[in-house]
């Protein structure tokens, strides 16, 4: 009985949420796109700076850098350590709300709270707070955000987050050099401010997706560390088994992951690209492009990225 309460509170606060947006969208109805899509950015930034603020850890990336496959993998590891529902993802406190072991778990692409404080290249709503960040290589980045943008990002969300119009008739190649919505000199930037402000963070772990991929019992053992989580041997090899590449599609395709929304569902069976979980391959986006765009990319992420990060 408890598991369900959870779930009805949860989908309570969604809607909540979803009112309060509807609301906003009406009393400015007359007001030009540009000033109601800010209002709702920082709406949203809002309501992830509370959320923020009460988190007992953290967990930070741009979007498309093995958030789900990492969230999936630490929902089942504390799912199998406490008896918790079948299927059930982390969200923020909905574990801690049925064992208050689980810690409060804020996932986070941090894109909005930077509209709310009115500081876009300021962490400081951060730095009390134990902070993972997981970044991967911003081509491949780019290259993923360009089959969201086409297959899966909803229609609110393309002028919202500064995605070019679904009408235009954008080349992968143009998207990815971009400076716009998922483009690479986005998810640079984004990264460059976080690796300037990493020393301001009092509790700070990085993981990259390539040695997440390369060590997954490692690295997750690193982050439970971090967290101050224990586990056994046993139990992070199983978390690291049911978040696997090949049993995350099955479970996508198969629409298993009831709890999780619709942040786990393909838009269009049918089609590859329109999956959650889509590749999962490092280095993956050399199979998009000629041996020339492919080192006008690498030489933009030269001259752009930061070393922190050794992309480069």
């Amino acid at each position: 009985m408890k598991h369900w309460l959870q779930t009805l509170r949860h989908g309570a606060h969604t809607g909540a949420k979803k009112l309060s947006r509807k609301i906003l969208h009406w009393r400015m109805r007359n007001r030009p796109q540009a000033e109601v899509l800010l209002a709702e950015r920082k709406l949203r930034g809002l309501e992830q700076y509370k959320k923020l603020r009460s988190a007992d850890v953290v967990f930070v990336s741009f979007g498309k850098s093995g958030r789900t496959w990492l969230r999936v993998m630490v929902s089942h590891l504390f799912r199998i350590k406490h008896d918790l529902p079948e299927n059930a993802i982390l969200s923020f406190d909905n574990f801690h709300n049925m064992e208050p072991a689980v810690p409060k778990t804020f996932f986070t692409h941090d894109n909005y709270i930077k509209d709310y404080t009115g500081e876009p290249d300021s962490k400081k709503p951060f730095y009390d707070k134990p902070v993972i960040l997981l970044v991967r290589d911003p081509r491949d980045v780019a290259v993923s955000q360009f089959f969201q943008w086409k297959f899966r990002l909803k229609d609110n969300k393309v002028a919202l987050n500064n995605y070019p119009s679904r009408e235009d008739d954008v080349s992968i190649f143009d998207f990815v050099m971009s400076d716009i919505g998922g483009g690479m000199l986005e998810v640079i930037q984004y990264m460059n401010v976080w690796a300037r402000e990493v020393d301001n963070v009092e509790r700070f772990h990085l993981v990259r997706y390539e040695d997440l991929r390369a060590d997954s019992p490692g690295q997750l053992r690193g982050m439970l560390d971090f967290m101050g989580v224990s586990a056994t041997d046993e139990q992070v090899a199983a978390a690291v088994e049911y978040s696997s590449f090949e049993n995350m599609k099955k479970m996508e395709s198969q629409a298993q992951f009831r709890l999780a929304g619709g942040r786990m569902m393909p838009r269009d069976k049918d089609n590859p690209d329109s999956y959650k979980v889509r590749r999962a391959k490092v280095g993956g986006y050399r199979d998009y492009f000629s041996d020339e765009e492919v080192a006008l990319i690498d030489a933009r992420l030269r001259d752009t990225l930061d070393a922190y990060f050794k992309y480069v």
